[in-house]
């Protein structure tokens, strides 16, 4: 399938490893220019490297911390005037921070809301110009944990379901300007953590058998990976999505109660 995207902009929050970079890949390969933002320069700017070698494409790499509002407006004004146009923003930055509530401080709870809640809103606050013009579209990555919160998940439940209501409101705000805005909601999904996870144990057995273990429980027998994400979001920002708006799609393999 052809998605369209060919000569379009977008701009990747988180977009150096995991499932940003695969994001950033996906969008490079179907012919879009990529920007990229993470906090260490140097992982950025081989991640940069190595899409742009892939694909053929341009991308930039802008080192910015998105808990900070200056970071987030630069980045985004950035990606705009080097890359001459924006038309897809894919707001993915934050890592897990999943405690219990009397484990989490003050301190831990301001820096999940900023990272994942504020960095969204403050990047697409800036990005709304360009996007309407384009007819845009903006795509927020949270977690299913955001509908069905766990044990010991805060703060990380809780800025996801913010998250979540964040994509509805705004999808019904900019509808009229042509603006889409939907949320892709993660399960379980290969990453560094689970890597961190399995490193834990004391690397007992392989990762593959740590990841096949992981898979138990989730009804396709297997938790995702970092592509069928990026498979899912280069869909929704493109053309043939267009009458997609407003939605939390969740990518998790059936495990999920909620519809």
């Amino acid at each position: 399938m052809n998605l369209q995207l060919e000569g379009l902009a977008a701009a990747v929050t988180g977009g150096s490893e995991g499932v940003g970079r695969a994001i950033a890949a996906a969008l490079a390969r179907e012919g879009c220019d990529v920007a990229i933002a993470a906090r260490r320069r140097r992982v950025l700017e081989d991640a940069a490297h190595d899409l742009a070698q892939a694909s053929g494409r341009r991308v930039l790499p802008i080192q910015a911390d998105l808990s900070q509002a200056d970071d987030a407006r630069v980045f985004v004004a950035t990606a705009a005037r080097s890359l001459g146009r924006l038309d897809i923003l894919v707001n993915n930055a934050g890592g897990p921070g999943a405690h219990r509530f009397d484990g989490a401080s003050d301190e831990i709870w301001q820096a999940d809301l900023d990272v994942k809640l504020f960095g969204a809103i403050r990047c697409s606050r800036s990005a709304l110009p360009y996007l309407r013009r384009a007819g845009g579209s903006i795509v927020n990555i949270t977690s299913t944990g955001g509908r069905e919160p766990s044990r010991a998940s805060v703060p990380t439940s809780v800025t996801r379901a913010a998250g979540i209501a964040l994509t509805k409101a705004m999808s019904k705000e900019y509808a009229d300007a042509g603006v889409r805005v939907n949320t892709v909601m993660l399960g379980s999904i290969r990453s560094a953590q689970w890597e961190r996870r399995w490193e834990a144990t004391g690397r007992h057995g392989t990762l593959e058998d740590f990841y096949e273990r992981a898979g138990v429980g989730i009804p396709l027998g297997r938790i995702g990976s970092p592509q069928e994400v990026a498979d899912l979001v280069a869909f929704l920002v493109s053309p043939r999505a267009a009458y997609i708006t407003g939605a939390a799609i969740a990518i998790d393999g059936g495990l999920s109660n909620t519809i």
